[in-house]
């Protein structure tokens, strides 16, 4: 059974999902059993630790609380079974209400679209960024446990006030480029898919700054023979050392670490608190520079250019199109177009600000605790906090000698290292009695998480979502985590699981993308989309069916990978 399938007994009562003997399920309550949890293979497609419930809940939160504002009958929960976390969506209409319900929401995410670049620019990055100041005043080091202890619940505080940030502008940046594509396609009929997102195109973001950065980086490095000499012929982790050794080197480290300050607050696992940063280890921004090195005559800047180029093109000839219909008509394009634009920058640059920086402030904080309860001799490094529970860190820390958590840890470190080798099931609990109503909010969130692909009967052939178009030919490397990027050559065909923010400085060395989950407006296909290479999207099959070295075709346009060889 896939998401969204609906189990039914013989009077057509939903019934609970069935759970495979390999996955056991235990409900804290018959509440949790009722609803409809799927695995979210986007954001969090790995074993979480412990610690991160805490951070989730103040995910749910302010989900909730950003639906509320805009009249939306929608709540989140998030839970992790097996240490795999999932969520589900639930919704609570008034039958006699719904037509009012649903035209209040409308009309306020309608009214933060069309103000949306000001709503961001002006009211709430700047509390965003008063935020991000708070944490980087307090002293960690030098604060006492009481004082401690108290920073780390405002700090929870204020993480679910980051969230509600992060949905009150996710509703309007989802919907805008949902309604454009309608819009685009009802005006101007659909040739190809993707043909309404080449007018958001070329504009950058923070996530492709960060990728232009470190590009701006290894040129300096190619630039430089001690340098270029110490980066090629190490290995990612030994380069710092290696740079080390010279003048030139020594200079580079800088520029290294001013890159990191500015872009390496973000870990290889999407907002997962216990995952080192790149401020903690630099390897995986180190072999993306090595691979950006190999690429020495490429204009990376330039390619940008031509598609912002390409872009301004294809909003005139819209307008040519346009100039005969109603000013109604028109006015609605320019509507959409310039909300679907700021849709596109702010989709990326929220998640640089929050889900990546807010979060790496959130890990120094809990790291304090795990290094006063080494101290302690309660666990063996400051990482290991992170397979305790928050109410287990409140016990220990404020007791006069904290119990020895070794055997803790170690129990839920081998509990992540058992699930890990098993495949989760995408959905448990209990499919809803109906399909969700359908409205302009369900289509754009379905094309962000991606439509169930249409499995193919023709041997070798998987179907997906259309994310960016062109179609290339090329040799696949399946990498399940970042940790496992350095196989990956200039040219290669990434497939993977999903990739978030911190994999996307890979697309300027692959020539497209394949993954399991996502649509296309994704943060894959963004990206994908503004490095101008092919992403199939939501194959829910790609990473178990592709093996390394097959050479394969991937058709960003129609959403379809062919194994060649």
């Amino acid at each position: 059974m896939t998401t969204g399938e609906t189990a039914k007994s013989a009077t057509d009562t939903p019934v609970p999902v069935p759970v495979p003997e390999d996955f056991p399920v235990t409900w804290q309550s018959p509440e949790d059993e009722a609803k409809f949890w799927n695995h979210d293979k986007m954001h969090f497609p790995d074993p979480a630790t412990p610690l991160m419930d805490a951070f989730v809940e103040c995910f749910n939160t302010g989900f909730s609380r950003a639906a509320a504002s805009y009249d939306l009958p929608m709540r989140m929960a998030y839970g992790r079974f097996n240490t795999y976390f999932y969520s589900a969506v639930s919704l609570n209409i008034d039958p006699a209400n719904i037509e009012a319900e649903a035209a209040s929401a409308q009309q306020k995410i309608a009214g933060a679209m069309g103000r949306l670049q000001e709503l961001w620019d002006n009211e709430l990055l700047p509390e965003v960024k008063e935020h991000l100041v708070w944490w980087e005043a307090f002293d960690l080091e030098g604060a006492s446990t009481d004082e401690l202890l108290a920073h780390v619940g405002e700090t929870l505080e204020r993480l679910t006030r980051l969230w509600d940030i992060h949905f009150v502008v996710a509703f309007p940046f989802i919907g805008a480029p949902s309604l454009f594509d309608d819009f685009y396609a009802d005006v101007f009929g659909r040739e190809k898919t993707l043909d309404a997102y080449g007018l958001l195109q070329g504009f950058g973001n923070r996530t492709v700054d960060g990728g232009h950065a470190l590009w701006a980086l290894s040129r300096k490095a190619i630039a430089s023979p001690p340098v270029r000499e110490a980066i090629e012929s190490n290995e990612a982790a030994a380069v710092p050392a290696a740079l080390e050794q010279s003048d030139e080197g020594r200079a580079f480290l800088l520029d290294l670490d001013a890159y990191l300050e500015e872009f390496g607050q973000r870990s290889n696992v999407f907002t997962e608190l216990g995952s080192l940063h790149w401020m903690e280890d630099p390897s995986t921004a180190i072999q993306n520079m090595k691979n950006y090195m190999a690429q020495e005559d490429r204009d990376l800047g330039g390619e940008l250019a031509a598609l912002a180029e390409e872009r301004e093109e294809l909003i005139a000839k819209a307008r040519e199109k346009l100039a005969g219909y109603p000013q109604a008509a028109r006015d609605g394009f320019e509507f959409l177009l310039k909300a679907a634009q700021a849709a596109t920058r702010i989709q990326e640059d929220h998640n640089y600000w929050i889900d990546q920086r807010a979060t790496y402030k959130v890990r120094m904080v809990l790291l304090e605790f795990g290094r006063r309860l080494v101290a302690g001799n309660a666990i063996d490094e400051a990482n290991d906090v992170f397979y305790l529970t928050l109410e287990e860190i409140r016990e220990q820390i404020t007791a006069d000698a904290p119990a020895d958590q070794r055997a803790v840890v170690a129990g839920r470190k081998a509990d992540m290292n058992h699930f890990r080798e098993i495949n989760p099931p995408p959905a448990l609990g209990t499919p809803p009695a109906e399909a969700p109503p359908e409205n302009p909010l369900s289509r754009a969130f379905g094309r962000f998480n991606g439509a169930p692909p249409v499995q193919s009967d023709e041997s070798g052939v998987i179907n997906g979502n259309a994310g960016a178009r062109g179609k290339v030919t090329g040799v696949a490397k399946v990498v399940l985590s970042l940790a496992d990027a350095a196989k990956l050559k200039p040219g290669d065909v990434l497939v993977a699981p999903a990739t978030m923010p911190a994999w996307t400085p890979l697309f300027a060395s692959i020539s497209a993308v394949v993954t399991d989950a996502g649509g296309v407006l994704s943060h894959a296909a963004i990206v994908a989309r503004e490095y101008d290479i092919p992403a199939v999207l939501g194959t829910h099959t790609a990473t178990s069916t592709i093996k390394d070295g097959q050479t394969i075709e991937v058709d960003g346009d129609e959403g379809v990978v062919r194994i060649v060889s």
